[in-house]
């Protein structure tokens, strides 16, 4: 019910979107737009596809036993026992079913509520014997957590350096920095973070507050694994803010190939922006927020048709390899299922 909800009110916004501007000129971005430049920038996912897929496997224990860290020091946390039936012995992912892993999470992100097709990898590492449960789900929680924290490094480095700065900009660059701020201390203070989830699980309605003590012991799980080497820390905190600059330098080429300009360093803090409008749980994966929130943001350098097309871009790069990760999603269909009565 809630997905059709959101499938309704996106549906509203982009009604609303193209009814406000001229659907023809829209078409007509696209009739005029630079081939070369709309070929680079789509195959763009291609490579980003294979890159998360490669920080994935990067995040497994590899190399290094799956007790490693803390837990090899026999310092491990008091937490409840895991209900996901942990199973030992750990088998190694490679990268072609670390692809097909990201496709296929791709693909559940489309039809399951709140990005929980990213939850649903650590069922399927679970399912597959690559990680214990509570294991698999840390490394999914910390993945994510690396994902937003460079997404919100590189809006904050955009939006100190951008030029037009009014009372709204100040406001969004104090705010995305408060943000930044609290992941950071989320991430590298425990301590914090236990504070944190407990004065959570106070305030918030008891459905919630359950998802939050699965939450608090997957990120106390999640601190004793990966701050046991800092090392590899580091290589993933690097790869990760790697990836979301190529992501932000896609959609600048989707700029350039709409036959617009926009300076790339006013891009970096113009388009997180937008990329955080769209995580709003209010739309269908984003699409209408994000649209909106690119014609507003980008007012001063195109047209509003422009930034429609470029909107649908953007939307692109989320159905693209959702998908490409049809032909993987059967096979992982039982988990889907688990989660949809979970």
């Amino acid at each position: 019910m809630k997905r059709l909800v959101s499938i309704l009110v996106s549906g509203v916004i982009l009604l609303l979107i193209y009814w406000k501007i001229d659907f023809a000129g829209l078409i007509q971005v696209f009739r005029e737009c630079d081939r070369l430049w709309m070929a680079v920038s789509l195959g763009m996912v291609i490579p980003l596809t294979m890159l998360t897929a490669w920080r994935l496997k990067m995040l497994m224990p590899g190399s290094r036993d799956q007790g490693s860290g803390i837990r090899g020091q026999g310092l491990e946390p008091d937490l409840p026992p895991d209900p996901w039936n942990l199973k030992p012995d750990p088998s190694p992912l490679g990268l072609w079913e670390a692809n097909q892993l990201i496709l296929a999470a791709s693909s559940l992100n489309m039809v399951l509520p709140s990005k929980m097709g990213d939850i649903a990898k650590a069922y399927f590492m679970r399912d597959r014997g690559h990680l214990t449960g509570s294991l698999a789900l840390s490394l999914v929680v910390f993945e994510k957590a690396c994902d937003m924290l460079s997404l919100l490094l590189w809006c904050v480095f955009g939006l100190l350096l951008y030029p037009q700065k009014d009372w709204l900009f100040w406001v969004m660059t104090v705010s995305v920095l408060s943000g930044l701020v609290l992941g950071l201390l989320l991430l590298g203070w425990p301590r914090f973070a236990q504070f944190f989830f407990r004065q959570a699980e106070r305030i918030a309605p008891k459905k919630l507050g359950k998802k939050l003590v699965t939450l608090s012991h997957s990120w106390q799980e999640m601190h004793d694994y990966f701050w046991g080497d800092r090392h590899q820390l580091a290589q993933i905190s690097a790869m990760s803010i790697f990836i979301w600059f190529l992501h932000l330098l896609q959609i600048w080429f989707f700029i350039l190939a709409l036959r617009a300009w926009v300076p790339f360093l006013t891009n970096l803090a113009l388009s997180p922006l937008a990329i955080l409008a769209g995580l709003l749980p209010l739309t269908f994966a984003g699409v209408g927020t994000r649209d909106a929130a690119l014609i507003l943001f980008y007012a001063p350098y195109f047209n509003a048709a422009t930034a429609a097309a470029l909107g649908v871009l953007c939307t692109s790069r989320y159905f693209i390899p959702a998908i490409a990760g049809l032909p993987f999603l059967g096979q992982y269909l039982h988990v889907a299922r688990q989660i949809r009565r979970g």
